[in-house]
C-alpha cells in the first residue's frame, strides 16, 4: 500500500517566495545584458529635460557700479546737461584761465585721499599722466562702454589689464584743472560714442547699457 505524501503548511510559501525571487533576478539579468536603453531614457528624460536644477550654473548678469565705495563721498561739480535747468547747468562749468568749460564727467570730492575702483570688468586700454587732467586710466567693457578715471595720485594699473568690477585701479588725487576741488576723482563714462552723465547708469544691468 503506498503512503501519501503530505507537504507541512510552511513549504509552499517558501517555493513561492524562492520562484519569484528567482524570476525577479533572471529579470534584472536580462535587462542589464540585453542593451536596452528604455529605463536609462526615461530617467534621462525626467531629470535632465524636465526638472530645474537646484543649483544654477550661469552668472548673475552685472550691474554698474559706482568708481567708489566710500559712502561719505559727494559730488563737487556735476555733467553738464545740454536739457537741464541754468541753475544745474551753473553747477557743471569748469573754469580755467579765463575760459569756461562743460564739465564732460562728474567730480566726486572727499576730504581724504580714496581708492577708485572700475564700475564692471573690463580691459585697460590706456594709462597716461597730462599737465591738466594729471593721471588717467581709460577701460573699456562690454557693449561699447569705455569708463575713464582721471586726476588720480596714484594708478594701480596698466595698459592691457584685464580688470574685474570693483578692483582699485587708483587713488583720487588733484589736477590743474579741477584744482578748485582739491582732492577728488573726475570720472566719465561713454556709451556708444557718445559722453553721459555716469549718475543716471548706477545700478544699470550692463545689457542696458545703449
Amino acid at each position: 500500500m503506498k503512503r501519501k505524501l503530505y507537504l507541512k503548511p510552511f513549504v509552499i510559501p517558501v517555493v513561492y517566495t524562492l520562484l519569484v525571487i528567482g524570476l525577479l533576478a533572471s529579470m534584472f539579468i536580462s535587462l542589464k545584458t540585453s542593451g536596452t536603453t528604455e529605463d536609462v531614457t526615461y530617467v534621462s528624460g525626467t531629470i535632465l529635460d524636465e526638472n530645474v536644477p537646484v543649483v544654477g550654473t550661469s552668472k548673475q548678469e552685472a550691474v554698474v557700479g559706482k568708481p567708489y565705495n566710500q559712502e561719505s563721498i559727494t559730488i563737487g561739480r556735476d555733467y553738464y546737461d545740454f536739457n537741464g535747468s541754468e541753475e544745474e547747468q551753473k553747477k557743471s562749468i569748469v573754469y580755467h584761465e579765463g575760459i569756461y568749460l562743460q564739465n564732460t564727467g562728474v567730480d566726486y570730492i572727499w576730504g581724504e585721499v580714496f581708492d577708485v575702483i572700475s564700475i564692471l570688468d573690463g580691459e585697460v586700454t590706456d594709462v597716461k599722466e597730462e599737465e591738466l587732467l594729471g593721471k588717467s586710466v581709460t577701460v573699456k567693457h562690454n557693449n561699447n562702454t569705455i569708463s575713464v578715471y582721471q586726476s588720480l595720485s596714484e594708478v594701480s594699473v596698466k595698459k592691457g589689464d584685464k580688470v574685474t568690477q570693483g578692483q582699485v585701479l587708483g587713488k583720487s588725487g588733484t589736477c590743474t584743472l579741477g584744482s578748485d576741488l582739491g582732492n577728488h576723482l573726475h570720472f566719465e563714462l561713454t556709451i556708444g560714442g557718445q559722453l553721459v552723465d555716469p549718475e543716471n547708469y548706477y545700478g544699470k544691468k550692463e545689457s542696458e547699457l545703449n
